[in-house]
């Protein structure tokens, strides 16, 4: 069943009308085909309305939609022959990071992304998309055997942050995160990420310190959510979507400041929407960026990494 959000009112009474119409069974003189394609256009152009104009808070509330498609939604879609691999080889296994090898339109290379879960028993499994250092480090051995075999490196973002839990501040949470950037920017191989959703705090720039970033239409990606920042600023979270607005946190304003390298689009009402055309469009934004990416040599990838990185504190602070 489709989940609608609060700003979508006008379109679900629309779609709860046709479906009403649809389960007739004595129409009473309507012409059911006739009214139900006249109220599906109709809530089209609501739609289109709607997402027109979205708020960066409206936006955050998108990037969140749990019918979205996760990373291991892109991860099945995406790649052939996928290897799953586990663990950080110094604690355990972290199901907040997923990862492995497999194939991308044949191209041989390495997968990580932060799974949220789709219903309650996934979402505690994979502690909603919250990595612990172990995560962090899994994704630091991955990218290290990617540059060892020289594979390319795709990473899928969709994370609220890092876990802020004690056990996660005693195994060394901020080091972790800082070694995976690190790792990221010396990384020998194409580094490709994409923030498929909500891209949170340090616990997305892990993964997010690529040759290209890239962020879907209505995707999100802040120093911290808009709630905490509405706390601590205001110590009122009901000020969120002041927050939003103040943090410049959508793909749109971002890809102005120039902190992100690509848009990708996203079908009319969002990905969840429509997942299998957010899965081809994110497939098509890829192969483009690999096949550029792919001739260039380990040196040269990492000193345009660092120059981009470096430019942008650079332009945004002079």
């Amino acid at each position: 069943m489709r989940q609608f959000l609060d700003f979508e009112k006008p379109v679900a009474e629309l779609e709860n009308k046709i479906d009403e119409l649809r389960q007739m069974t004595d129409p009473d003189g309507v012409n059911i085909a006739e009214e139900t394609a006249r109220l599906s256009e109709k809530a089209e152009k609501h739609l289109r309305a709607i997402y027109a104009k979205l708020t960066p808070w409206q936006k955050v509330q998108v990037a969140r939609h749990a019918q979205r498609p996760h990373a291991q939604d892109y991860i099945n879609a995406l790649l052939t022959e996928f290897t799953p691999l586990a663990g950080d080889r110094l604690y355990a296994d972290d199901k907040a990071i997923v990862g492995g090898i497999g194939r991308f339109d044949g191209q041989p290379v390495v997968v990580i992304g932060t799974e949220r879960g789709s219903d309650l028993e996934t979402r505690l499994s994979h502690n909603f998309g919250m990595a612990r250092p172990e995560g962090y480090r899994k994704a630091q051995r991955l990218m290290k055997l990617a540059g060892r075999f020289n594979l390319p490196i795709l990473t899928f973002i969709d994370t609220a942050g890092a876990w802020p839990g004690i056990d996660a501040e005693q195994r060394g949470q901020a080091e972790a995160i800082a070694r995976s950037i690190e790792v990221c920017l010396e990384a020998p191989v194409p580094l490709i990420a994409t923030v498929i959703g909500e891209g949170g705090s340090g616990g997305a720039v892990a993964l997010g310190a690529g040759d290209r970033v890239m962020m879907l239409e209505h995707a999100i990606y802040s120093v911290i959510s808009p709630e905490a920042c509405a706390s601590i600023l205001w110590r009122d979270p009901k000020q969120a979507s002041t927050a939003a607005e103040t943090l410049r946190l959508t793909a749109q304003d971002l890809s102005r400041l120039g902190l992100i390298d690509r848009i990708i689009p996203e079908p009319v009402g969002g990905a969840q929407r429509d997942p299998q055309a957010a899965l081809a469009s994110v497939h098509d934004a890829l192969a483009e960026e690999l096949k550029a990416l792919l001739p260039l040599a380990p040196a040269r990838l990492k000193e345009l990494r660092r120059e981009k990185f470096l430019a942008m504190g650079r332009e945004n602070l002079s």
